[in-house]
């Protein structure tokens, strides 16, 4: 690292640009995770991620995006583009926007030819185009590959490029840039985001209204996906000390609001919250599965050591396999129909009784697209739970236009949260 690259960072680091690089990701074809990665590396020192932006391989383009950068943001992360064919164009984007020349940088040439001759593989000419650095920048060692990094100060904003391989830019964010970026931070951002399931966004968003006012220490959002509602609490202080304590005070103000809405924090799921109640307990779990295919016991065995409470599940489609498997009556299945109150009962006390589990989930329904009538539409859901004192059965209706993915994945939801609310009564 350079000497300008010291001297530039001690300003003051408040807002950030993250610029990714490349048409891969601009048209959809890859997914850019280097961003979210960057952007909760920079939170972490209190420094925002004003912007996320992607710009395909066009040389005016870049040059544009970075120049507007450093009129506006206090920091800028780019990443990608650093290659050594024709397409990647960062470090010649970065040469322009500074208004300077690409100069031959002697110790990045040498590194990228030892890269090579160590893992003996022919140097390539084209190769040298990587050791090319704006004049006035200064290079980041690359040691897992060929691209080194590049700093410059673009109008006085500081600006690190990274290359788009993941794990280089990670190595190299975390040995060589950070350091700097933390001597500069003048605050601490700490996230923390609790889970929630039961009611829909609107619902929480109206119990939080407060919490969510703009301008607000700690922030609070939410985020939705499948159901589950992330609640999110970002707090800023001088340090981490301070900045968890706000953290604290606020999530115990959003629990209390909320109360058993909440399941877990962070990346605790249903499934792994469920497992972690059955476990404190001694109990097990078996599941009847219809038009989840299978997805309640995928959702409980992606945790690990959940063979400590979960003992095993049928998918029955087949109405044959309902009553072979799971011993519902055809008088049952004639009379109701396979996606009705009854047949679920019915699949989880069999699931129960055949399984000899604590607990036994059952879930029968339409998923769709097609199947659906005007007694029974698509997205109408019968979830049956099975305890020793009893079994309950829920209907619940994802509606008609809901795509089959996600008519599935809120039915194995709901199911698991209502052994969820079972086990903490």
């Amino acid at each position: 690292m350079t000497k300008q690259h010291d001297r530039q960072t001690t300003r003051n680091l408040r807002r950030a640009w993250i610029i990714s690089i490349g048409t891969e990701l601009a048209l959809g074809q890859s997914v850019d995770t280097n961003a979210a990665w960057l952007a909760r590396q920079l939170a972490d020192l209190g420094i925002r991620g004003e912007r996320h932006l992607t710009v395909a391989d066009d040389l005016p383009a870049i040059r544009d995006v970075l120049r507007q950068a450093a009129d506006e943001c206090d920091l800028i992360i780019v990443t990608g583009g650093l290659g050594p064919t024709a397409d990647d164009l960062t470090r010649q984007a970065l040469a322009e926007a500074a208004g300077v020349e690409l100069e031959t940088d002697a110790a990045s040439m040498e590194q990228i030819r030892a890269f090579f001759e160590n893992r003996r593989l022919q140097f390539s000419e084209q190769n040298k185009v990587q050791a090319l650095i704006p004049k006035t920048g200064g290079a980041i060692e690359n040691t897992s590959g060929t691209a080194p990094g590049i700093f410059i100060a673009l109008n006085g904003t500081p600006c690190y490029a990274l290359p788009g391989v993941p794990f280089e830019m990670k190595k190299m964010f975390t040995r060589d840039v950070l350091p700097n970026l933390q001597a500069a931070a003048e605050r601490v951002m700490r996230m923390r985001r609790l889970n929630c399931f039961g009611v829909g966004e609107s619902d929480i968003g109206a119990k939080l209204r407060d919490l969510m006012e703009p301008g607000r220490n700690p922030g609070v959002g939410t985020t939705a996906e499948r159901g589950v509602i992330g609640v999110r609490i970002n707090a800023t202080a001088a340090t981490a000390k301070a900045a968890d304590a706000l953290l604290d005070e606020t999530e115990t103000t959003v629990c209390s609001r909320l109360g058993k809405i909440v399941f877990g924090r962070e990346t605790d799921t249903l499934a792994s919250v469920v497992g972690e109640q059955l476990t404190a307990r001694g109990e097990t779990l078996s599941t009847a599965e219809s038009c989840t295919g299978g997805l309640i016991a995928k959702m409980l065995t992606d945790t690990p050591g959940s063979s400590a409470y979960f003992v095993g599940g049928a998918v029955t489609y087949a109405n044959e396999l309902k009553q072979q498997l799971l011993d519902v009556s055809a008088e049952t299945l004639a009379r109701f129909g396979a996606v009705s109150e009854s047949v679920a009962y019915a699949m989880a006390e069999g699931a129960r009784e055949r399984f000899g589990t604590t607990y036994a989930i059952a879930v029968t329904g339409i998923a769709g697209p097609e199947g659906g009538t005007t007694d029974k539409p698509v997205g109408l859901v019968f979830l049956g739970l099975a305890t020793p004192t009893g079994t309950t059965v829920r209907e619940i209706r994802f509606g008609s236009n809901a795509p089959r993915e996600v008519i599935r994945a809120r039915a194995a939801h709901t199911a698991l949260n209502l052994l969820r609310l079972e086990l903490v009564e």
